[in-house]
């Protein structure tokens, strides 16, 4: 998304009231925002600096801001549940995004994942990204233009991963540095993996429930192409801090899922154990001299 000093016409921003609510619109000249009963004009808030405070017809005051990819994902259109930021950011993370990579993605649903992977890939990067149902690319589409603009990098494609995966630049079939999946059945999609997965290149499936992480991590081990497997979850607890009251937040946002990661190693000579895993290694005891 270019970083704008004023907001522009179809801009989309987030009006923030005192209770840190925020309610999101997409600027259009000549629009009205409502909001229980109050309105404000579009107009007055295209050219104002981002952090404008607004007044609105009945006297009530917000915050007019561009959101962060973290904010903007929680408040797009959905034609299918997004991962949470939370999650977004550990994929980042644990799959090793980085600057020019090139990342094959599955199951894109509403794109909240896709414009994490954009943003750290870079224009140096791509991303291709399989999505069998219609509507669903549609709606990616749409969020991603809106927050991002036009993206020449991003390749998406109404295709079924269970049915394979391949991507050709200029008649070669092209190798990947990450492929994550966020479908029902990965395991089904693993055994295409390790042919468009460079060696060295890291594997990543976000599934819910603990049936389907067995399944998928059985399916990467018979594949005998990859190593460091490793499944864990992230929980997200706020914390209220009001003078001296100082309390965690009655809501948590705990589990929403598990992700798998594993790198792609040659065939039969993946090691077993993850990043600290101590399990085969002397662990030091300190004895207090």
């Amino acid at each position: 998304m270019r970083e704008m000093s004023t907001f522009q016409s179809g801009q989309r921003v987030h009006l923030v009231d005192k209770k840190g609510r925020q309610y999101a619109l997409t600027l259009k000249a000549g629009d009205r925002f409502q909001h229980s009963g109050e309105t404000v004009p579009h107009d007055d808030l295209i050219g104002q600096p981002d952090g404008t405070m607004v007044r609105l017809s009945g006297g009530k005051t917000m915050m007019a801001l561009s959101p962060t990819l973290a904010e903007y994902t929680l408040k797009m259109p959905r034609g299918a549940q997004v991962l949470y930021p939370k999650d977004i950011a550990m994929i980042l993370m644990w799959a090793d995004v980085y600057p020019g990579a090139s990342v094959f993605e599955a199951g894109v649903g509403s794109a909240a994942l896709t414009l994490g992977l954009l943003r750290a890939v870079g224009d140096r990067g791509q991303v291709v990204s399989y999505e069998r149902r219609e509507d669903f690319a549609r709606t990616a589409m749409k969020n991603i233009e809106r927050f991002l603009g036009p993206v020449a990098n991003f390749h998406l494609v109404q295709r079924d991963a269970h049915d394979g995966i391949g991507w050709e630049v200029e008649g070669t079939p092209h190798v990947f540095d990450r492929v994550i999946l966020d479908l029902p059945e990965p395991w089904n999609v693993v055994p295409h993996v390790p042919a468009v997965l460079r060696t060295g290149g890291i594997y990543l499936s976000f599934v819910p429930t603990v049936p389907q992480v067995v399944r998928t991590v059985e399916a990467l081990q018979r594949t005998r192409a990859f190593g460091l497997i490793e499944t864990f979850e992230t929980l997200v607890r706020h914390w209220n801090i009001d003078g001296r009251s100082v309390r965690p937040d009655l809501r948590m946002i705990a589990h929403s899922g598990f992700l798998t990661v594993a790198r792609r190693m040659e065939k039969g000579e993946a090691p077993a154990t993850v990043p600290g895993d101590e399990s085969e290694s002397e662990v030091p005891v300190f004895d207090g001299g």
